[in-house]
C-alpha cells in the first residue's frame, strides 16, 4: 500500500492516500536530538527541582521510587499550567504515572457521573476515493460501505 496519513481534525479523521512518498531522510534520534537542542532553557529543569523538592515518592499513593524506575514518577502541575513553574515548588505534585492519569481523568469521569459532560462528537470518517473515475472526491465510509452492500446483494444476470 502506498503511504497512508491519518489525521485529526474537530472530530473528524481524515484518511489521505499519498503514492511513492519518499523515505525520511532524518533518522529518529537525529529528531530526537535537535528538539533537545531546540529546548528552551530550564524547560525540564522543573522536572529535576521537584523530585530534589519532594523526594523519589508519589504525592497520592506513597510508593517510593528507585533511580532505576524514577522514570516512571512524573510531575503533576496543581494549577493546570504548564508554564507556572515557581522555585518553591508549590504549584507541583510528583505522582506516579498511575496516580497522575487517575488525577486527570477524575474530572471527565465526574462530569459523565452528573450527567454534564459534553454531548460526544459526532465522528464521520472521510476519504478521498481517486480509485473511480465518477466517484472522485470525499465521501463517508458509511456511503461506500451502503453501495457495497447493495451492489452485492444485487441478483447477477
Amino acid at each position: 500500500m502506498a503511504g497512508v496519513s491519518y489525521g485529526n481534525r474537530g472530530g473528524r479523521v481524515l484518511v489521505t492516500k499519498a503514492a511513492g512518498k519518499a523515505a525520511p531522510s532524518r533518522s529518529a534520534e537525529e529528531v530526537v536530538r535537535e528538539l533537545k537542542a531546540a529546548r528552551q532553557p530550564g524547560e525540564e529543569t522543573y522536572r529535576e527541582r521537584s523530585l530534589a523538592l519532594h523526594g523519589l515518592i508519589c504525592g497520592r499513593c506513597g510508593r517510593e521510587f528507585a533511580a532505576a524506575n524514577r522514570h516512571l514518577l512524573t510531575v503533576h502541575h496543581k494549577d493546570g499550567n504548564h508554564l507556572n513553574n515557581p522555585p518553591d515548588g508549590s504549584n507541583w505534585e510528583n505522582l506516579c504515572a498511575y496516580c497522575h492519569e487517575d488525577v486527570h481523568s477524575r474530572g471527565l469521569l465526574g462530569d459523565y457521573l452528573e450527567g454534564t459532560a459534553a454531548p460526544p462528537r459526532e465522528e464521520t470518517v472521510v476519504y478521498r476515493d481517486e480509485g473511480e473515475a465518477g466517484a472522485k472526491g470525499l465521501g463517508s465510509l458509511a456511503d461506500q460501505l451502503k453501495k457495497a452492500l447493495e451492489a452485492k446483494q444485487k441478483p447477477r444476470s
